[in-house]
């Protein structure tokens, strides 16, 4: 991506989540980046494919991450473990991305779609780790769906929280924490 690019990416960003999409608008985009209207559409055609790309290719970053390490570890205290630590880093490092993502998650509108899609694709990883423990006698019959989507909610909603509030907190500790908490409810003893 070259440097025009990221800065709309970043700049929308940050708009979109302090502002609301609907409340940004393409010249406030522009005018903040510093470029001309004609400059933007040459990378993107319009505010919603711009919405689209962050949204897609934010949290497939997360997705790659979040398959990538849970197929390094072989138990299901350290795929839990993987999960929650590195949600909760990709959660601190693009905090106005997940803002985006949790105020875009909610409607009826084709970018509410898309913005639901994305998030599947993220907790279908989650979903497969707890669906192979259970196949391995490694975790108690849930709602593996249901579980999914809460361990991602959860850790979304508590990290943006904790950096809202300007509460300080060691990820890896606060990943420990969290993964003996989920453990304690679905793990086979």
């Amino acid at each position: 991506m070259n440097r025009t690019k990221r800065k709309i990416f970043e700049t929308s960003m940050d708009l979109f989540a302090k502002k609301g999409y609907d409340s940004t608008s393409i010249e406030e985009i522009t005018s903040v980046v510093g470029i001309a209207k004609g400059t933007l559409y040459y990378h993107f055609s319009s505010k919603e494919e711009i919405l689209d790309f962050l949204m897609v290719e934010g949290l497939k970053l997360l997705e790659h991450s979040l398959d990538t390490k849970t197929r390094q570890v072989d138990n299901i205290k350290d795929k839990i473990y993987s999960i929650i630590l590195v949600e909760m880093k990709v959660v601190a490092k693009y905090e106005n991305l997940i803002g985006l993502v949790i105020n875009e998650i909610c409607g009826d509108k084709k970018r509410n779609e898309k913005c639901r899609e994305c998030v599947g694709e993220c907790v279908n990883v989650i979903e497969r780790v707890l669906n192979e423990a259970y196949g391995k006698n490694e975790i108690k019959k849930c709602n593996t769906t249901a579980i999914a989507y809460e361990i991602f909610g959860v850790i979304c909603s508590g990290v943006l929280l904790r950096y809202k509030n300007k509460d300080e907190f060691e990820i890896s500790k606060s990943a420990r924490e969290f993964t003996n908490s989920i453990l304690d409810g679905i793990i086979n003893d």
